[in-house]
């Protein structure tokens, strides 16, 4: 079966699963592998989060019209555009020669309690947190570059599902 054929809600809640399994395994990794993340990779899971519900409310309205169904292509765009931002500064931590990356300070639940949201934003953005360190890789790409392909990739997909022509109704 052709995924590209498939209907745009089908198509919307498969990103949503992908969403789901990606947030999954890195939870997973945190409590059964014992690799803590950093405040960027908070950031990186609350993205998917906002992305996938973009992928579940797209797949569980299916709008029937164009224009409904890019206007969630372009609330894909936007979650896309924030999860790349986020791991792409994530790699670029993680690429600095050794001692010249920002330092990572103190954990996100102490800064949560000691400054006010928009100062949070700003800090985790700015590299606190261990986000330099790169303790698992696959293929030689790290966690954080993992998910860098996989917000493009997701990306692609709640695009494609969004703007494709459809011929008649399909029945997903």
């Amino acid at each position: 079966m052709n995924p590209f054929r498939w209907s745009f809600r089908a198509q919307f809640l498969a990103g949503f699963l992908g969403c789901a399994a990606l947030i999954g395994y890195a939870i997973y990794t945190q409590l059964y592998q014992g690799l803590e993340p950093c405040p960027l990779c908070i950031f990186q899971r609350l993205a998917y989060a906002a992305l996938g519900l973009v992928f579940l409310a797209g797949g569980l309205h299916a709008p029937r019209g164009a224009g409904g169904r890019k206007a969630y292509g372009v609330l894909v765009a936007l979650a896309s555009l924030v999860g790349i931002g986020i791991a792409g500064r994530h790699v670029w931590l993680q690429l600095q020669p050794a001692g010249t990356a920002p330092s990572c300070g103190p954990p996100l639940s102490f800064l949560q309690e000691t400054l006010g949201p928009l100062e949070l934003v700003r800090k985790v953005l700015t590299g606190t947190g261990d986000c330099g360190t790169v303790d698992w890789t696959l293929l030689g790409i790290s966690m954080p570059g993992w998910s860098l392909i996989g917000f493009v990739l997701l990306a692609g997909w709640g695009l494609l599902a969004a703007f494709q022509r459809r011929k008649g109704r399909s029945r997903l």
